[in-house]
C-alpha cells in the first residue's frame, strides 16, 4: 500500500504543547520530522484556558501541591510521577519565560497568580484566561526558525511499523498534500495525539481528538493504563454553537453555580463549594440538573467586576457576547462536557513506553500524574515537563543500526488481532488506599455519592496485549443476559434515556459518539457498559469485513479505543474520581 519511505532520527506524532516541546527541546544535531494532521497549531493545546500549575510563592510549597494532586486524583496516582513532575515545574515556566511567553503579571512586575479548583493555594501562571493559545503562538514560530526540526502537515498515523527486534522503528501514513502512503522510518518515535474526548457526542476536545494514538501503541503490544478515567468539565458554555469551556479560573476567583432558582448549591454537595475538584463539582451538576428536570445550570460571575472579567477573562466575555450573554450582566448557561483523558499509554518518566523505541508524551500518555482525576492545570505542565524529559532521554540514547521492518499487518482486520484488556498492579507502592477524594465534604443530596471511593479496589489498571479477550469473555459470560434488562441508562449529563443503541446500525463516527456519550459518560452503569461494549465488538467485527480504505483504517482505530475504554469501565465496578458508577 506504501508508495514509498523516508528517513529521520526522531519522528514525533502530534504538534500540540507537548510534541512542540520535545522538538524544540532536543539537540539540534538531531534530524527531527514532526507530524501534525492539520496545519499548526493545531489540537488542544491552543484551546486550553487555563495556564500552569507550579510552586512560584513564599505562601506555597511542593508538598502542598503534592497533596492537591493526590487528593484531586481520589490517591491513585504515582507518587513518585508526582513528585517528579511537579518539582520540575518551575523549570518548565522559566523555560516558557525563555522561549518569550507572555505570561501575566502584576504591577510590580511579579508573575499573576490565580487559583482553580482542587488548589489551596494561587499557583497558576497563565496569559489571561487563552493560556494555550498564547503559549503556542509564541512557539509555533519557532520551530519554523529551527533548522533540525522538518514539519509535516496534514498527515494521518495509520500503523506503528516494529523492526526484526521487535522495536518501533517507522509509522505508515497518509498524506493528504500529496494523496499518497507512505513509510517514515526513524529511530525514536513519540505519540503526542493528544486525548479522546471527541469520541463523545459533547466535548470541550477539538475534533481530531479520538484516541487514535492509544489503539496504534496498544496494536504493537504496549500498555494501556487507567483508561477508564474522563474527566469531564463542569462549567461548559450552553448555547448555540461549538461546545466552548468557561475556564475553571472563573469559580477560582469566587464565581458561583446556581439553581434555576439563583440558589447556590454546591456546599450542599462539598464543603468546598465550586472550589472543589472536578470530577465532584461535574456530579453535582449532573445531580441538580436531575433533581430539576434541566438540561444547564447557572454561573454566576456578575460580583467578580467587569474590569476583573475584562483583564483576566476576555476570552470568556468575548466569547458569551457573541451567543448573546454578557458575563458582567447575565448568568450563564453552563454543563458538564468530556474534557481530559486521565489514562493512556503506560509511561516512565522519560516518556519510554512499555515498548522499545517508542515514547509517548502529552495526553495521550499516562505517568501516573493524574491519577483518577486530573487537577487543574497540571496537563499543560505535564506536556512541557514530559516533552523536555524525553528529548533528553532520547539525546542521550545510543542509536542504534536500523534493522529491516517486519511486513506490515493488515490495520483493519481488528477480528483476527489479539484483543484483551488484562489488569495488573503496575505500581503497587504508589497506591495502596484509596481513602476518600474529598475529606471535607458534606453528605451529598439525592443519592449521588459524589465523593465515593474504591478502597477495596486500589490498584492501578494496566492493559495489555497478551491474553486474548480474557476479561472481555469473563464479563461476557458473567453478563450475558445484562442487554436483555429493561430498564434506564444514564447520559452524561444525569438525565435518562429509555431508548437504546441498536447493533444494526452500521459503525460510524457519529454513531460511536452517541454510543460512548450514553453509557461511558459522566454517570455509568453496568446494563449501559454491557450494551456499549457487545455493539462495540460488533461494529470491529463489522468494519474488518470492509474494503481497505483511509476511513475504514482510521475508525477501526476509534472503535478500538473505546472498546478499550469501555472494558476498563466494566473491570471497575466501584466509583473512583472520575469514573462514576450509578450501580
Amino acid at each position: 500500500m506504501q508508495s514509498g519511505s523516508t528517513q529521520t532520527q526522531v519522528l514525533i506524532i502530534g504538534a500540540g504543547l507537548a510534541g512542540t516541546s520535545l522538538a524544540l527541546s532536543l539537540p539540534s544535531s538531531m534530524h527531527v520530522t514532526l507530524l501534525s494532521s492539520a496545519p499548526v497549531p493545531c489540537g488542544a493545546s491552543p484551546m486550553a484556558l487555563g495556564g500552569l500549575a507550579a510552586v512560584l510563592s513564599a505562601q506555597d510549597s511542593l508538598e502542598q501541591h503534592i497533596e492537591d494532586t493526590l487528593e484531586a486524583g481520589a490517591r491513585h496516582s504515582d507518587k513518585e510521577a508526582v513528585r517528579g513532575i511537579l518539582q520540575a515545574a518551575p523549570d518548565a515556566v522559566h523555560w516558557l519565560l525563555e522561549r518569550q511567553v507572555p505570561l501575566d503579571r502584576t504591577e510590580d512586575g511579579q508573575l499573576h497568580l490565580t487559583r482553580e479548583g482542587g488548589h489551596s493555594r494561587r499557583r497558576i501562571v497563565h496569559a489571561a484566561d487563552a493560556s494555550g493559545y498564547a503559549i503556542m503562538q509564541a512557539l509555533v514560530p519557532q520551530l519554523a526558525q529551527a533548522p533540525h526540526v522538518q514539519q509535516r502537515t496534514d498527515c494521518l498515523a495509520l500503523t506503528l511499523r516494529r523492526n526484526e527486534q521487535g522495536a518501533v522503528a517507522g509509522v505508515a501514513i497518509y498524506d493528504k498534500h500529496t494523496h499518497r502512503y507512505e513509510t517514515i522510518l526513524a529511530d525514536h518515535v513519540v505519540l503526542a495525539t493528544g486525548g479522546l474526548g471527541s469520541l463523545y457526542e459533547h466535548s470541550t476536545n477539538p475534533d481530531s481528538a479520538l484516541g487514535e494514538g492509544v489503539a496504534l501503541a496498544w496494536r504493537v503490544g504496549a500498555a494501556i493504563r487507567d483508561l477508564e478515567f474522563v474527566q469531564f468539565h463542569p462549567t461548559c458554555l450552553h448555547a448555540e454553537g461549538p461546545t466552548f469551556l468557561l475556564t475553571e479560573a472563573l469559580r477560582g476567583e469566587g464565581g458561583h453555580l446556581l439553581d434555576k432558582q439563583g440558589r447556590r448549591f454546591m456546599p450542599a454537595y462539598d464543603a468546598r463549594g465550586e472550589l472543589a475538584p472536578r470530577d465532584i463539582v461535574s456530579r453535582a451538576i449532573a445531580a441538580q440538573m436531575r433533581q430539576e428536570g434541566s438540561r444547564h445550570v447557572w454561573l454566576d460571575v456578575r460580583h467578580l467586576g467587569a474590569d476583573t472579567l475584562q483583564q483576566h477573562f476576555p476570552k470568556a466575555l468575548e466569547e458569551g457576547l457573541c451567543r448573546g450573554l454578557d458575563l458582567r450582566r447575565d448568568w450563564v448557561p453552563v454543563a458538564p462536557a468530556a474534557h481530559y483523558s486521565c489514562g493512556g499509554i503506560q509511561t516512565d518518566m522519560s516518556g519510554r513506553t512499555t515498548v522499545p523505541g517508542l515514547y509517548a508524551v502529552g495526553e495521550v500518555a499516562c505517568t501516573g500524574l493524574h491519577g483518577a482525576n486530573r487537577l487543574a492545570s497540571n496537563s499543560l505542565l505535564e506536556c512541557v515537563v514530559m516533552g523536555r524529559a524525553a528529548a533528553e532521554a532520547i539525546a542521550r540514547s545510543k542509536r542504534t543500526p536500523r534493522s529491516a521492518l517486519v511486513p506490515e499487518t493488515d490495520a483493519a482486520n481488528t477480528s483476527s488481532m489479539s484483543r484483551s484488556c488484562s489488569y495488573t498492579n503496575s505500581n503497587p507502592s504508589s497506591s495502596s488506599s484509596s481513602s476518600s477524594s474529598s475529606q471535607a465534604s458534606v453528605g451529598p443530596n439525592w443519592g449521588l455519592g459524589l465523593n465515593s471511593s474504591s478502597s477495596s479496589n486500589p490498584r492501578p489498571s494496566l492493559m495489555t496485549a497478551t491474553a486474548a479477550d480474557a476479561v472481555e469473555n469473563t464479563i461476557t459470560a458473567n453478563n450475558s443476559k445484562a442487554c436483555q434488562y429493561g430498564g434506564n441508562n444514564s447520559d452524561s449529563n444525569g438525565s435518562h434515556k429509555n431508548h437504546s443503541s441498536s447493533t444494526n446500525n452500521p459503525p460510524s463516527l457519529p454513531a460511536l459518539r452517541n454510543l460512548m456519550q450514553e453509557h461511558v459518560g459522566l454517570l455509568r452503569n453496568h446494563q449501559g457498559l454491557i450494551q456499549a461494549l457487545h455493539t462495540l465488538d460488533h461494529w470491529r467485527g463489522q468494519i474488518s469485513l470492509l474494503p481497505p480504505s483511509l476511513d475504514q483504517r482510521t475508525l477501526s482505530l476509534q472503535l478500538d479505543t473505546a472498546w478499550l475504554l469501555t472494558l476498563a469501565a466494566l473491570d471497575r465496578p466501584r466509583s473512583l474520581g472520575a469514573h462514576y458508577r450509578l450501580d
